[in-house]
C-alpha cells in the first residue's frame, strides 16, 4: 500500500484522536457535547482531502498548460438525501451521501479553459477514489487477532 496513516486515541477527551501521516501530526475530534472540538471531525477531513486534491490537480494541470490561473478555491459540503429524492443517483432506496464541490477559478481564463479545468477537477485522484468502488478490509492486530485481509 502506498499511503499509510496511524490514528490512535489521545485520552485527552472522550473521542480525541492523534493522527500521524509521515512527518505530519494533527488531531481529530467531534464537536461538543460528544468531543472537545480540538480538531476537525472525520467528515470534514474527508472533505478537506477531496478539496485539497481537487485544487492541487487543477493547479498542476493549469501550470503544465501555461494557463493564467491565479488562484483556486474549493468549497465543499456533505449531506444526505433519500434516494427517491435524488434524480441522478444510482441507488433507488435508502439514503445517499451527497458531496457538493464548488470550484472558483480566478484568472483571465477563457470559457474553454474553465470548462477543461472543471473537467480536470472532477478527475482528481481522491474524487475518482470516492466515486469508484471502494473495498475496506478491517481486521485486528495483536495477540490472538485476525490480521487484515481476513473477513470484512
Amino acid at each position: 500500500m502506498a499511503a499509510s496513516v496511524v490514528v490512535m486515541e489521545t485520552h485527552e477527551g472522550p473521542v480525541t484522536q492523534s493522527i500521524q501521516a509521515g512527518a505530519h501530526h494533527w488531531r481529530a475530534d467531534e464537536p461538543a457535547p460528544v468531543g472537545r472540538d480540538s480538531g476537525p471531525d472525520p467528515y470534514r477531513m474527508l472533505l478537506a482531502a477531496l478539496g485539497a486534491c481537487t485544487s492541487m490537480t487543477v493547479r498542476l494541470y493549469a501550470a503544465r498548460k501555461g494557463w493564467p490561473l491565479h488562484h483556486v478555491e474549493v468549497r465543499l459540503a456533505l449531506g444526505r438525501v433519500h434516494a427517491e429524492d435524488c434524480a441522478d443517483c444510482e441507488s433507488e432506496t435508502g439514503v445517499v451521501t451527497v458531496i457538493v464541490c464548488d470550484v472558483t477559478l480566478d484568472g483571465p481564463l477563457d470559457e474553454e479553459q474553465r470548462s477543461r479545468l472543471l473537467d480536470i477537477a472532477r478527475r482528481c485522484p481522491v474524487h475518482r477514489t470516492l466515486s469508484g468502488e471502494i473495498k475496506i478490509v478491517t481486521g485486528l492486530i495483536g495477540k490472538g487477532a485476525t490480521p487484515s485481509g481476513g473477513e470484512e
